[in-house]
């Protein structure tokens, strides 16, 4: 079983260092094996790709192919390189872990450790 993770797909994070500290971006992928995630935007690497043919393109008359040259991608982030942006208080946050319960089940929701706020992340 993959080790769990508090930083999910589709949460707003913020980068605390390397080369794009202070920005802010999406999680586009979580890897929990590797503790690591993919944000949009951030930590950009450049690729040099040759040019391939397309699988399963014989179907619309010659082959076609994949166009070669440098490709810019997001590479994976250390989870401890991220925080999560409090969707209420817009403010990088660390996440604590709440019990709720919710029509005879109990829920393990996030929520905002910052003394002031301390709201749910997961709405």
């Amino acid at each position: 079983m993959a080790p769990k993770m508090k930083i999910h797909k589709g949460d707003l994070v913020h980068m605390i260092t390397g080369k794009d500290r202070g920005k802010q971006g999406r999680v586009i992928a979580s890897r929990p094996a590797e503790r690591r995630v993919i944000v949009e935007n951030l930590n950009i690497v450049k690729r040099h790709t040759k040019p391939r043919p397309m699988r399963d393109s014989s179907r619309m008359g010659g082959t076609q192919m994949t166009p070669g040259g440098v490709v810019e991608k997001a590479s994976p982030v250390p989870v401890a390189n991220v925080m999560v942006v409090c969707p209420t208080c817009n403010r990088p946050t660390r996440i604590g872990m709440k019990e709720k319960a919710v029509k005879d089940k109990r829920l393990h929701v996030r929520v905002c450790k910052r003394a002031d706020c301390g709201e749910e992340i997961d709405k």
